[in-house]
C-alpha cells in the first residue's frame, strides 16, 4: 500500500502560497502549469494538474517555459535588434493585415 503524506503551506497575506516540492513532484508539476481543484460537499480539496486543453499547444509551452528558464538564467545573453534588421522586417510585412483571430482556409490548413 502506498503512503499517504500530509504536507502544509503557508498563505501570503494575498492568498497565496507555494505547492510543496513534494507535491510538485507527484503531480509532475514545472513552472506555468495549472492546477485543477475539486471541491467536495463536505468541503474536501482534491488538487490534480490540469489537462492541457486542445488549443493548447505543448510544443509551444514547452518551447516558452525554455526561453523563460534561459532569460532567467542568462539575461547577459539578450540583446536588441538593430535598427536595419527591424526595418528590413517591417519593409518585408508592415503592409500586411493579419486578423489572429480569424479561422485558416483550407489552403493554409
Amino acid at each position: 500500500m502506498a503512503a499517504t503524506f500530509h504536507l502544509e503551506s503557508t498563505l501570503t497575506d494575498r492568498y497565496q502560497t507555494t505547492v510543496p516540492e513534494t507535491v510538485r513532484k507527484a503531480l509532475k508539476l514545472s513552472k506555468r502549469d495549472r492546477i485543477h481543484y475539486t471541491i467536495s460537499a463536505t468541503g474536501e480539496v482534491t488538487l490534480t494538474r490540469a489537462e492541457l486543453a486542445q488549443s493548447d499547444d505543448p510544443a509551444l509551452g514547452t518551447f516558452l517555459n525554455f526561453l523563460a528558464r534561459d532569460i532567467t538564467n542568462h539575461p547577459e545573453r539578450l540583446q536588441a535588434i538593430e535598427a536595419k534588421l527591424k526595418d528590413h522586417i517591417q519593409s518585408l510585412v508592415g503592409h500586411q493585415n493579419l486578423d489572429l483571430d480569424a479561422p485558416l482556409s483550407a489552403d493554409d490548413e
